[in-house]
């Protein structure tokens, strides 16, 4: 495979990140890899190569561009309990500073550096989020539906909330599919929030499935934090790449 390791253009400066496709002409239908807190690191190049190795062109920015260049943690960060919390203490303020509008605003500059890349099919491609990666991609693909055609979200949080601009409300304008797994017992996506969502999707006329996946915990795909649920994550693989294949 092709891999590489770039910097691309986008709203407020340069964001560097990753990106592989197959070997070979393609054309290869394009995704765009929301990451979860913790940024690009080796897990996240790892999950990338699975989804290329199936035929995809996969990018992955460093959506914390404007704050600090990958990379955001350290290994240990994620395995040791006091160390996870003073990383999130410390990464907090990036995602915070991560507004709606540069969401979409980057995501636009993402997806027309990818478009211009050799061997990248025309048209809209695919989004997959992971934590707050699914909440912001949801926000993208709401705001560029003709650019977005699916979207799969993993273990995403903050996605309903009491906020007037709640990322829940703008789905009406989605016109593609969505695939939604949601963690269980989840603080951060209650059932509630989970319904909210869901009937906001309902009500805009979505094509979507919303599944809890029992007994795992919020971040249950990343196998190098201590968060990993393994059945989760076969599971997960499963259910993105039925929802690609769908797609492309």
């Amino acid at each position: 495979m092709h891999q590489a390791s770039i910097d691309i253009p986008a709203a407020d400066g340069v964001a560097d990140g990753y990106f592989v496709k197959p070997d070979g002409p393609g054309p290869y239908p394009g995704i765009l890899l929301f990451m979860d807190a913790f940024g690009v690191r080796p897990r996240l190049r790892e999950m990338a190569d699975r989804i290329a190795e199936r035929g995809y062109a996969v990018l992955v920015p460093n959506l914390f561009y404007r704050s600090q260049a990958s990379p955001l943690i350290e290994p240990d960060e994620l395995t040791d309990a006091d160390k996870r919390g003073a990383a999130f203490g410390r990464l907090m303020p990036m995602m915070q500073t991560l507004t709606a509008g540069r969401v979409v605003a980057d995501t636009t500059a993402y997806l027309d550096f990818l478009a211009a890349q050799e061997g990248v099919a025309a048209g809209p491609v695919g989004a997959v989020g992971y934590c707050m990666g699914g909440r912001n991609a949801l926000i993208a693909m709401s705001a560029l539906p003709d650019r977005i055609a699916v979207l799969g979200s993993f273990h995403a949080g903050r996605v309903v909330t009491d906020d007037e601009n709640s990322a829940h409300l703008a789905v009406g304008s989605i016109t593609g599919e969505v695939y939604l797994a949601h963690a269980d017992n989840d603080g951060s996506m209650t059932p509630d929030n989970i319904a909210a969502l869901e009937a906001a999707l309902e009500a805009g006329g979505v094509k979507y499935t919303s599944e809890v996946y029992e007994g795992a915990p919020h971040g249950f795909t990343m196998s190098d934090t201590a968060m990993y649920h393994e059945a989760g994550e076969k599971r997960h693989w499963a259910a993105l790449f039925d929802l690609l294949d769908r797609a492309f």
